[in-house]
């Protein structure tokens, strides 16, 4: 069955439960490997992974350090080619080289939803002028990359090692090597198509694969990233009797299933995998074990606490880090954010393990038990009181920042006592250095409980709390339960003290999440009252954007700024709370106001979406956590240099003439003169209707309500006095802009009428001294789909290309391209990790009137 088939109704609940259904799928492979993992380590002990870890020679542990920055090298690396390969090489380097860096060391360490890679990258190079659209093939080209890499990689590793491999992992050494030369004969059959970099065509898809020399340089360094990372792990590994290619094999294939289980970070994944394969040879488990616990702190800890850190130092002294400082303050919200996830994450898993007997001697001697107990119960609930503040942090709250700050303090006094932890408190105390430095970026006044979990924040906490469950069971699998534990307080039970602090996490933990679920239903709002309406042309008036006169319909629902003195309007459809046009107002406060709406929907339980933005709101909006996808291009008419002279306007010029043979005569009525012809515009409008075999719109677009016609200008045609065609005419005080909403022709008007028209209002500005005349949005128009594009790109590619039959793409841009026009970008801007079809659906059957309007047309 097709999702296209389904009923409506369906559709939308499949859509409603797509996200929540995809994560419960990763948290149950999470929970299977999990369990596969404490099967496999049934005979292992803690006190021997501590012994092991312990006894790492220091020099294995500079080695893993020194590979672990030629990865990152390697990693960083991949930006660069990545840019030059969009031709996009306008930001400088050290920019590049700290974004890179930070973006990959995030989402390495965390690796979900608001924090990934992407959004770092979003959130810096749209300061450079990068297009979503740029950022978006960016991210295309590393991704792509990096699995062709990955795989090639691992066959060319598998291929000598197939039987040592194959004896370890209980596989065909012959399916091996069979599996690994056909994967090869493909990556190269992929590579010869795109040796010179011209365009590949899979039936309808045209796709621009690297050149020769691009593809090359990649495979280096993807190559050398692989087996960097490998080699952190690889020294850290005690003696497996495996050599070094049959241990990158079986990395490289750890890594990729991480990869593709969705798990953050592939945390339980890629270790299941290493032990499954490692262990039963020379080394033992606990081994294999310590090891792994050392190769994340190294390679996915040390990069993350390096990169906050040099973000702090540069902020605090800048000339001193010859750092571009104003650019890389982008990246305070997103970083302090995954150190506080980090340090949350860490004060939990410490509540489950037993303190060092060295640190619990010491204490029992200097601190009474109630004040170690009350210690190590708060420690395990201030961690995730981190991790529920580290959303916040995301977003910039400086109620976020006032609970991280006194969560952090008190949490390295806990740790002090409740463990003589040095090592925690100190990374405690690089989170609240590192607040404090950034302390500026969070400036947005909001009520941190009032900001709901969105689904990957939610998987994320459910990851943790169920890590340190098992970490619980595994650190005391040798101690029988009773309920006689839960009221032991002595010095030297431990088990008893992680018990009480586990249920203290899953008390809080559920309650938070019950909180985030348990969020009000979308509430279906009225049309805005008539002094909002005013209030709002007021304003707009005032501004350059003709468009935003669309607020004077009153279907629209308008948000104002706190000082009232900026707004921006917005519908609602399904869990879609939809904004139209940029906001509009003062531009100090349209960042805020932006972020003002975020907050909204989520509190209502919806989405927030963006319909037809400017480029100019994108970066607040990326700050905002919504990404931005290519709708089309509007096209706008420099109205000084628009002049019938010349041979670019021969077209428009015979138009004009023709029509004044037909005896079309033109006239703008001003607003005060239309009630004396509103029944002859409604004439015309009802001819239209009708010939179109159409109905009224909405949102986007205006409607034929006598209220709203004679509230600005129109434009009208007539033929010997009597009125055949007719546009309203939407401006400003400004005189920025002038631009057309409603236009009908009664279909006796004569051919070209439509030119004609247009060509009239365009002089007529001029001549009231207009600049610019907006000619409205083509759907579609200039998306890429050639290049290694995100997939909404080539998907818009190709409806534009064959959705002829449906919607006439082509033919408008064509009649627009007849003026000359300067073509901006225009965008759609969807929340989180929302689906921009779900949203433009929602969208569509917002302007069409709901389901029955837009399949009556």
């Amino acid at each position: 069955m097709k999702f296209s088939s389904l009923a409506p109704a369906t559709r939308s609940l499949l859509a409603r439960l797509a996200e929540p259904l995809a994560f419960a799928a990763a948290l149950g492979v999470f929970g299977l490997v999990v369990f596969a993992l404490y099967r496999l380590t049934g005979e292992v002990r803690y006190d021997d992974v501590v012994a092991s870890l312990v006894a790492t020679p220091v020099s294995d542990l500079l080695l893993a350090v020194f590979f672990t920055g030629l990865s990152y090298a390697a990693l960083v690396a991949y930006d660069f080619n990545a840019l030059a390969y969009i031709h996009r090489n306008k930001v400088p380097p050290v920019t590049v080289a700290m974004t890179a860096f930070s973006a990959y060391a995030v989402s390495n360490s965390v690796g979900f939803g608001p924090l990934s890679g992407g959004a770092i990258r979003y959130r810096v190079y749209t300061k450079f002028g990068l297009s979503p659209e740029d950022i978006a093939r960016i991210v295309a080209f590393v991704t792509f990359s990096f699995g062709i890499g990955l795989a090639t990689v691992t066959a060319l590793a598998v291929l000598p090692v197939a039987n040592h491999l194959g004896s370890a992992m209980g596989l065909d050494p012959l399916a091996l090597r069979t599996g690994a030369v056909v994967a090869l004969i493909l990556i190269a059959a992929l590579a010869w198509l795109g040796h010179r970099g011209k365009p590949l065509k899979l039936g309808k898809l045209t796709l621009t694969l690297p050149d020769t020399a691009t593809a090359a340089r990649q495979f280096l360094v993807t190559a050398l990233d692989i087996a960097a990372s490998a080699s952190v792990l690889y020294v850290l590994m005690p003696h497996t009797g495996l050599g070094w290619p049959s241990f990158l094999a079986i990395y490289a294939a750890a890594i990729g299933l991480g990869v593709l289980s969705h798990v953050p970070a592939g945390l339980g994944v890629f270790e299941a995998v290493m032990v499954a394969a490692l262990s039963g040879g020379d080394a033992g488990v606990e081994q294999i074990l310590s090891a792994l616990v050392l190769y994340r702190i190294i390679y996915y800890v040390l990069p993350m606490v390096t990169a906050i850190a040099i973000l702090s130092v540069s902020l605090v002294r800048p000339l001193a880090t010859r750092l571009p400082v104003a650019a890389l303050a982008q990246l305070a919200p997103v970083l302090t954010s995954a150190l506080a996830f980090l340090c949350g994450t860490m004060l939990v898993l410490s509540s489950v393990t037993p303190t060092p007997d060295v640190n619990l001697d010491f204490l029992s001697d200097v601190l009474p038990l109630p004040l170690i107990e009350g210690a190590h119960f708060l420690a395990s609930i201030l961690g995730l009181v981190l991790i529920l503040a580290a959303r916040g942090l995301q977003q910039r709250l400086d109620g976020a920042l006032v609970v991280a700050i006194v969560a952090s303090l008190a949490a390295i006094v806990f740790s002090l006592v409740k463990a003589a932890a040095v090592v925690e408190a100190g990374l405690l105390a690089l989170l609240v250095f590192s607040l404090v430095a950034t302390r500026h970026r969070f400036d947005r006044r909001a009520s941190l409980i009032n900001q709901p979990l969105s689904p990957p924040w939610l998987f994320a906490m459910l990851v943790v709390l169920a890590g340190a469950c098992t970490i619980l069971f595994f650190v005391y699998r040798d101690v029988e339960y009773s309920h006689d534990l839960w009221w032991q307080f002595e010095f030297s039970e431990e088990a008893p003290r992680s018990l009480r602090a586990a249920l203290g996490l899953a008390i809080f933990g559920t309650a938070a999440g019950l909180f985030a679920l348990l969020r009000p239903v979308v509430h279906h709002m009225a049309p805005e009252e008539a002094h909002g309406v005013e209030r709002a042309t007021a304003i707009v008036m005032t501004q350059d954007v003709a468009d935003a006169n669309l607020v004077r319909m009153g279907d629209k629902r308008v948000m104002f700024s706190h000082s009232g003195k900026s707004f921006l309007m917005y519908g609602c459809y399904g869990r879609s709370f939809i904004a139209f046009l940029d906001p509009v107002g003062e531009a100090d406060e349209l960042p805020e106001l932006v972020w003002q709406f975020v907050e909204f929907a989520r509190a209502q339980g919806g989405r927030a979406v963006f319909y037809q933005v400017s480029p100019a709101i994108l970066s607040p909006l990326a700050d905002a956590g919504l990404r931005a996808f290519k709708l089309g291009e509007l096209a706008e008419v420099r109205l000084d240099t628009f002049d019938l002279k010349g041979g670019r306007w021969a077209n428009l010029r015979q138009s004009v003439s023709r029509g004044e043979r037909d005896g079309l005569t033109f006239a703008l009525l001003p607003p005060e003169a239309v009630p004396a012809v509103m029944e002859d515009l409604r004439a015309v409008s009802d001819a239209w209707l009708a010939e179109h075999d159409s109905r009224e719109k909405g949102f986007s677009l205006g409607i034929f309500d006598p209220d709203y016609v004679a509230s600005q200008p129109v434009a009208v045609l007539r033929v010997e006095d009597r009125i055949v065609a007719f546009a309203t005419v939407m401006v400003t005080d400004t005189k920025a802009e002038g631009t057309v909403d409603l236009m009908r022709f009664h279909p006796d008007a004569p051919k070209g009428a439509m030119d004609f028209l247009f060509v009239k209002i365009m002089l007529h500005l001029r001549e009231e001294g207009y600049s610019t005349f907006n000619l409205g949005m083509a759907p579609l128009a200039g998306i890429r789909k050639r290049e290694a594009a995100p997939v909404w790109d080539r998907l818009g590619g190709a409806v534009y290309d064959l959705g002829e039959r449906f919607y006439n793409f082509k033919g408008l841009r064509a009649f627009k391209q007849k003026f000359n026009p300067h073509w901006q970008p225009r965008y759609l801007a969807v929340s989180g990790g929302g689906n921009p079809l779900i949203a433009l659906m929602d969208v569509t059957l917002l302007i069409g009137g709901g389901i029955k309007g837009v399949v009556g047309k």
